[in-house]
């Protein structure tokens, strides 16, 4: 009797509360649905990419590495179908043939997450963190919410104690350039470096306030030009002018045709000086795959429209090499040919270079975006003053905006 009655009393609470069980259920499956439906219905015909809705991002922080740390406070570890694994912190991962290597276990690849925050050699890095084996070593990508990347980058590219227009300016370009990076390389493992080879990114180390601020009070502000979010290069020192975008990567973008600029020519970074050898050019070219020996001189090739060496004549033995000038500051170092608005002269197998400007000079002038607004000028204003013609929109907008 006492088992029916409990079965007839649990018949009961399943039918009082069967109204409510049914609308969490339709709730969930017609909520998704619709949103799903939607988005279809919203997006048909459209030039935007859907994928960017969604608001994370991937970056490489670590690359051709011999080895890994890995810590965090509640740190969780999976396989790369979603399984637990079992690890103790500090977690130390190795490349293998087939795959990585922790705690002499075998693992196609590790992803990483934590209460917190999660620690790559010692730096802490917000969202989580996947361990994939690499062509020369380990690959690590941070994977994280598009604006705490940004709040962790402000720093490594700028200083946030700069005046607020100038830093704002510098969220909205650095969200412009993730998106279009995000978009071009959708089907790759990653969109971005976090090095000069794209953003200068060192985790969460470095946010502050004013990088959150800047951030916030941008949210979801894009550079478009034609309904597209742009190229939105940008280097720290024009010296004077910017440059043509063709003039660099050979294709020219209509919002990058070069602007003076005289704000930049106050500042420490304007100008430069470098003397190296000869025999010191000579090695890095060659490390660099040029086939050269034996330089007996180097003279300024041809000046491209916005003043800069568009080439370098190379003299050596063997004849003269002519040699792009982006090329030439590669082969040199980014950090030692600060530009190619520069002048070359020879003494007793010594080089002598002085320069202005410091980067490619294409987009905005970080320095020159500074001095701009400490002149008044606010973010808007300094943003279409460098890219001329770009419309400034939200993110969102982008995604439905009509042919």
């Amino acid at each position: 009797m006492l088992a029916n009655k409990s079965k007839k009393i649990d018949t009961l609470q399943v039918l009082c509360f069967y109204p409510q069980v049914l609308r969490i259920l339709l709730m969930r499956i017609f909520m998704p649905v619709a949103l799903a439906m939607f988005i279809i219905f919203t997006s048909a015909g459209f030039e935007s990419d859907a994928a960017l809705i969604n608001d994370t991002i991937r970056v490489a922080i670590v690359k051709n590495a011999a080895s890994v740390t890995v810590e965090g406070e509640g740190l969780l570890a999976t396989r790369e179908n979603g399984t637990p694994v079992i690890l103790t912190t500090p977690i130390v991962v190795k490349p293998l043939k087939d795959g990585i290597m922790a705690e002499g276990e075998l693992y196609r690849r590790l992803i990483f997450a934590s209460a917190a925050l999660v620690k790559i050699n010692g730096k802490a890095y917000r969202g989580t963190a996947e361990v994939h084996p690499g062509e020369k070593g380990l690959l690590v990508v941070n994977e994280l919410q598009l604006e705490d990347y940004l709040a962790g980058l402000i720093n490594s590219e700028i200083s946030s104690a700069w005046p607020i227009e100038s830093v704002k300016a510098q969220a909205v370009i650095a969200r412009t350039y993730a998106l279009n990076r995000k978009q071009a390389r959708k089907q790759a493992l990653y969109h971005l470096e976090s090095t000069v080879m794209d953003q200068v990114y060192e985790g969460s180390r470095i946010e502050d306030s004013r990088a959150t601020r800047a951030v916030a009070e941008t949210a979801g502000e894009v550079l478009t030009f034609g309904n597209a979010i742009i190229q939105a290069f940008y280097h720290s020192n024009c010296g004077g002018k910017t440059e043509a975008s063709e003039n660099v990567w050979g294709a020219a973008l209509p919002y990058m045709k070069g602007v003076d600029c005289k704000y930049c020519l106050s500042t420490p970074s304007s100008s430069w000086n470098l003397k190296i050898s000869l025999r010191e050019v000579e090695d890095r070219l060659r490390s660099a795959g040029f086939k050269i020996a034996d330089i007996v001189d180097m003279k300024a090739g041809n000046v491209n429209s916005r003043g800069r060496l568009s080439n370098i004549a190379v003299i050596s033995q063997r004849g003269t090499l002519m040699i792009p000038g982006d090329q030439f500051r590669k082969a040199i170092g980014y950090g030692v040919v600060k530009s190619t608005n520069l002048t070359i002269k020879i003494t007793n197998g010594e080089v002598e270079l002085n320069g202005s400007g410091n980067g490619h000079g294409v987009g905005l002038c970080q320095w020159g975006a500074k001095q701009s607004a400490l002149d008044g000028f606010d973010y808007l204003e300094i943003l279409s003053y460098y890219y001329p013609g770009t419309v400034l929109k939200k993110q969102y907008e982008t995604f439905f905006a009509g042919r």
